[in-house]
């Protein structure tokens, strides 16, 4: 593919730090590096704790046991996301309930949250789609207002904001990913932020298997047990060396991202005018990271056509979700409040485009362009 979908970026150090891990003579969880990219990420969300993780899915997994999320409960949640995002509370035997999105923004449609509350409603998810937020001062009124936790699922949304405040600081809980395809990556990888103190504490124990490990390190007890539920979600110390990498360049990672950004939203302007293409939407409370440049065709055909098209090009363009609701596992776990019209749009129209600190946006333009003059 001349240009792919994705190309992960190397900034240099990476190498350099894996080789120090070694060093260090501990290639296990939770040595030199992880305690730096942790603390890194705590100062870039402002979150009150920060535990690095083997992936944003491990992360959710914590975040359905710090909530004991058991039979019964019910989890409000966008059907247009990723499947950890509920299938990490399907796991603890919860059931996910999907409301539809914002058709601008693609995010949970805020105003749809509380006509899906029940007595048996445990958590609120919201997904920070392409790394643009929704009205979290609404979303939080009424998280507040009937004593409901908030979980953030920031994957796609390091270095974005809500009113000048970083996504990820909102939430009681949130979650991060270092996927190969995200802004800052170790190949796979996450982290779970924790903004309630309560959950602080157990949050150590359940990331190392259930025990207090963390507190024998720290000379807090004479030996460490099993004392809670908890897995294995720390990363090894050459991912944490990687990542460290790359949050030093996290800055410099986004600002070329968002240079991007901004040439496909100029290049593709006069599509919204001539052919019913529709751009992405930011609010002007949102401040993004140019994790992503979609846009929404007018239908499902034309998108497929507009994909074959790019990549008889050897351009990579590809879709997103299949929604939750609609889904076999979605159908058999959770259930859908109400009209779930503007997540079908999306996942029919949707269509994202190549996007990475150092693309060339003008064949990509220039091949948009080809395919609308033969319409």
């Amino acid at each position: 593919m001349k240009i792919p979908f994705n190309e992960p970026y190397c900034c240099g150090l990476e190498t350099t730090y894996i080789k120090q891990a070694f060093a260090n003579q501990q290639l296990s969880g939770d040595g030199h590096y992880t305690a730096r990219a942790s603390l890194m990420l705590k100062e870039i969300f402002q979150a009150k704790h920060a535990l690095l993780t083997h992936s944003c899915t491990a992360a959710l997994e914590m975040a359905a046991i710090l909530l004991d999320i058991s039979p019964g409960d019910e989890i409000i949640m966008p059907s247009f996301t990723f499947v950890s995002t509920a299938n990490a509370f399907v796991m603890r035997g919860g059931t996910p309930v999907f409301v539809d999105i914002d058709p601008l923004t693609q995010n949970i449609d805020v105003e749809k949250i509380e006509e899906s509350i029940t007595n048996r409603t445990k958590a609120i998810v919201v997904v920070h789609y392409a790394g643009i937020s929704t009205d979290m001062d609404r979303l939080l009124a009424i998280a507040k207002e009937y004593n409901i936790p908030v979980i953030e699922d920031a994957a796609q949304a390091i270095y974005a904001t809500y009113k000048n405040r970083p996504l990820g600081s909102f939430g009681d809980l949130a979650t991060v990913s270092f996927h190969e395809t995200k802004n800052i990556s170790c190949g796979e990888g996450g982290c779970l932020l924790i903004n309630n103190d309560r959950f602080i504490s157990r949050a150590e124990i359940v990331r190392e298997k259930g025990t207090n490990r963390s507190l024998f390190y720290r000379g807090e007890v004479d030996k460490y047990t099993w004392v809670d539920v908890g897995s294995s979600y720390l990363p090894g110390e050459i991912t944490a060396a990687f990542l460290c990498a790359q949050l030093e360049y996290g800055e410099v990672i986004t600002k070329a991202r968002l240079v991007r950004w901004h040439e496909y939203e100029a290049g593709l302007q006069q599509l919204t005018v001539d052919f019913n293409i529709k751009l992405m939407t930011v609010p002007s409370f949102a401040s993004h990271n140019g994790h992503m440049y979609y846009l929404l065709c007018p239908n499902q055909h034309v998108r497929q056509e507009l994909i074959g098209h790019m990549k008889k090009a050897s351009i990579g363009c590809v879709f997103h979700y299949v929604p939750l609701h609609s889904s076999p596992a979605g159908r058999k776990f959770g259930k859908a409040i109400g009209s779930m019209e503007n997540t079908d749009r999306a996942a029919s129209c949707l269509l994202r485009l190549p996007m990475s600190p150092n693309l060339n946006v003008k064949p990509v333009l220039e091949a948009f362009a080809g395919f609308f003059a033969d319409s």
